[in-house]
Parts: structure tokens; sequence; C-alpha cells
């Protein structure tokens, strides 16, 4: 029996489940003690203040990635969260260049952040191709297997914005790995872009974006799974197939940067590929009755539903100032005390950020009608 089927089988099976995670600790999916030590951050500018925190709890590696940059220019900010499958490369990657291909777009300069944002995500995909990618890839990692493009690595944040450097052209290279055609393993990819008052939302996967209005959470982004209608008529057209919720049997999401495997058919364009690294865009405008916006991988939303989280940090923010500790106060709520029932046994990564008073627009929430529904108060969301 394959892996993954032996997974999907085993797992579902209420009677064996300890025995089921028993064995991921065995073959060293899971540690047999959670490592909490985290690693936060706190930053700001005139405009808006962030803090941010990861860890890697009970599983065997840390696969997230993530970036914060206060001043992408003089008027925005940038911030992402990457959730990487299959091994971290893909997610260090995106963390350190998916910000600068933003900037480096002209669209960009043209004031149009949707499509540059979108051209950045389809943008890395092509940039870690050939023997140029293969050896950022390469630098990124510690370990590679050219045959696959697997590659392990540490954790990448980086720090300063980049849009004043020289455009980079990533020129073509010769060498043994001209022919590389990019990792198997892959990465969502949540960001949030603020400029001015106006809030840009880029996502492919299902790591998620909220906001709280008033208490209120809304989210800005939509999880990307195999099941919903859209992404399961793209797959289908594309050659590909669902199998207990996954995509081709395999993956539990059904967008992507990476993952090139799923990308083979050459008689589709990126966008409609059984996997695609398209990025849903929301566009919203800020108001004086947004409270903080919280952008963070599965690992958290597996444990609590975007309202539940927005409450809590409503509630931690009585007492507690700092936003990282805020984050890092999440992380104890949502750990597992144990691997046997899987959910808070994933990687941990969120970002809060808190815009300082004014945001710009006089218009209060009531005024405005750019965000959708709220987000569900009861229900929590679907597992991974």
């Amino acid at each position: 029996m394959k892996w993954l089927d032996f997974v999907c089988r085993f797992g579902q099976c209420e009677a064996s489940k300890a025995e089921f995670f028993r064995i991921l600790i065995v073959m060293g999916i899971y540690l047999s003690s959670p490592k909490t030590e985290k690693f936060s951050e706190d930053g700001e500018n005139g405009r808006l203040r962030y803090g941010l925190s990861s860890m890697q709890g009970w599983r065997a590696t840390m696969e997230d990635a993530h970036a914060a940059i206060t001043d992408l220019d003089a008027t925005t900010s940038f911030f992402g969260v990457y959730d990487g499958h299959g091994g971290k490369v893909v997610a260090k990657f995106c963390a350190k260049y998916l910000h600068r291909q933003v900037c480096k777009n002209e669209a960009y300069a043209a004031g149009d952040m949707g499509t540059s944002v979108q051209k950045a995500f389809f943008r890395m995909d092509e940039m870690m191709r050939g023997q140029r990618g293969w050896r950022e890839l390469a630098a990124l990692g510690d370990k590679i297997t050219k045959f696959t493009g697997m590659i392990e690595g540490l954790i990448w944040s980086p720090r300063g914005g980049d849009c004043h450097e020289q455009p980079d052209d990533w020129a073509f290279e010769e060498g043994p790995h001209s022919d590389f055609s990019g990792p198997t393993s892959g990465s969502t990819a949540c960001v949030a872009i603020i400029r001015n008052n106006h809030l840009i939302v880029a996502n492919a996967g299902d790591s998620r974006c909220v906001i709280s209005r008033k208490g209120q959470a809304y989210n800005l982004s939509r999880d990307h799974k195999p099941e919903l209608e859209a992404e399961k008529e793209r797959i289908l057209k594309a050659g590909g197939f669902i199998h207990a919720g996954r995509v081709n049997g395999s993956l539990n999401l059904s967008r992507a940067i990476g993952d090139v495997e799923f990308k083979q058919n050459k008689f589709l364009p990126v966008e409609k590929q059984v996997v695609t690294a398209n990025p849903d865009i929301n566009t919203v405008e800020l108001c004086d009755d947004d409270d903080f916006l919280v952008l963070a991988c599965d690992g958290i939303w597996d444990c609590m539903s975007s309202q539940q989280l927005v409450d809590f940090i409503h509630e931690q923010l009585h007492s507690e100032n700092k936003l990282s500790a805020v984050c890092e106060r999440v992380f104890d709520r949502c750990l597992a005390p144990s691997t046997a029932g899987g959910e808070g046994c994933d990687n941990m990564t969120m970002i809060v950020v808190q815009f300082k008073k004014p945001v710009g627009s006089p218009a209060s929430a009531d005024e405005q009608s750019s965000l959708s529904e709220p987000a569900d108060t009861e229900s929590k969301p679907e597992e991974s």
C-alpha cells in the first residue's frame, strides 16, 4: 500500500488514531516532545506596528517562513506568511524574493498593486527553474536531491525593504542543472500589502488573512482546498484527480508556489494547471474601525476559527501590549498536549498588524462595503 493511501485510510479510523500518530513519531513526522522555543520580533513605523512569532511545535522540521517589511517604500508595508510542504526551501525562497518581485514589476510603479502581486506569485515558479533557480534553492537549503528538487534548510526571515535595489533580470545561467524544472516541494503564500489607506491581500493555499473590524472577524482570503467547486473543476479539466480530499491523492491544497509535478500540462496557461500559484486578490479600504490584521499558517486555523482568534487577541491586548507576545500566547493556546489528535501539532507562524489611528480615511465601517460577510463565529474550519 502506498504511504499516502495508508495515511488516508489508517488515519481516518477513529479506533486506530492513537496508533496512527505513534507511527508518525516513529517515522520521523512528529517529535516525541514538541519544540516550544519561539522566534519572535516586533517593529513599527509611523502608520502601523506589528508583532510576529513562529514555533516548530511537534513537527520534526520547521517548514514555515515569513516576511515583515514596514517600509517596502515610503508609503507601503508588506507582510507575508509561507507554509512549506515537502520541505522548507520554497517557503524560504518566497520569504526572500516575493516582496522584491512585487515592487520590481512595472505595474507597481503605476499603482496597480493587484497585478504586481499576482505576477510576483507566478514569477516565483519561473525563478526557481534552471541552473540559476537550482543554485539559489541550494544556497537556501542544506540538502538537495538533484533528481527530485527536494531541498531542506533553515528558516528565512528578511528584515529590510528591497524596492530601492537595482533591477535583477534573473539572467539565464549555463550549468549541469540548466534543465531543472523546479522543486517538487512547495509552499502556500498569503501576503498583505498596506499602501496608504488601502489593504491588498493575495493568497494561494490554505494560510489565511483576517481583519478585525469593531471586534468582528472578516476573512480576507479563502482557503484553497480541492473540494471547492471552482478548484475541483480546474483540477479535473487539467487532467488531475481528487482522492481522499487530496490532489492526485497527495496534496491537500489546490494552489501553491512550487509543486512542479502538478504544473506539467504544456497546453494550459499557468493559472489553469492542476495546482496553480494564481492568487486570489482582495482589496479593502481601511477605516478607523479596523482594529488589527492577522496572517497565519494553517497550524493556527486548524485549532481556532477566525472569530475565535480575533476574540482571543482582543482579550490578550487588555493585559499585553507587545504584539509578538500575543502571538506566543496563541501558540500556547493551540499547542496540543500530545500528537494523539493531530490538531495543534503543526508548525505555527502568525503576524499581527495593528493600525495606528487615524488610518487615513475618515470613513467608518458602516459607510463602506469593501468587506464580505463576517467570518463564522461558531464552527471551526475544516481540518487540513
